[in-house]
C-alpha cells in the first residue's frame, strides 16, 4: 500500500490513524478466522483469511485490505478483542 495514502487514512469510527497490521498479528487473526467465530462490526462472520489489513493506533479495530484497497467501513471492521492472543499496543 502506498505510504502517502496510508498517512491520510483514519478509522471511520474512532478517527485514529491506521497502520499496516504486522505479520505476527495477521497470523493470529487468520488463525482465529480459520477457527471460526470472528465477527465483523455488523455481526457477520469473517470467513476468508486476510492477506493485508490495517489496524488502529490502539489496536482495537482491524480493517481488511482487498487487492490493495482498504475497506474502511465501520460495519466491516473486525474488533481485535475477540482474537485470543492478538498482540496489544
Amino acid at each position: 500500500m502506498d505510504r502517502k495514502l496510508l498517512d491520510l487514512l483514519v478509522c471511520p469510527t474512532t478517527r485514529q490513524p491506521l497502520a499496516m497490521l504486522d505479520s505476527r498479528s495477521l497470523k493470529s487473526l487468520n488463525e482465529a478466522i480459520a477457527g471460526g467465530g470472528v465477527l465483523r462490526g455488523d455481526g457477520s462472520q469473517q470467513t476468508e483469511p486476510l492477506r493485508e489489513a490495517l489496524v488502529t493506533r490502539d489496536r482495537t479495530h482491524v480493517y481488511r485490505v482487498d487487492d490493495g484497497i482498504p475497506v474502511l467501513l465501520a460495519e466491516e471492521a473486525i474488533p481485535s478483542r475477540q482474537v485470543e492472543g492478538f498482540p496489544s499496543a
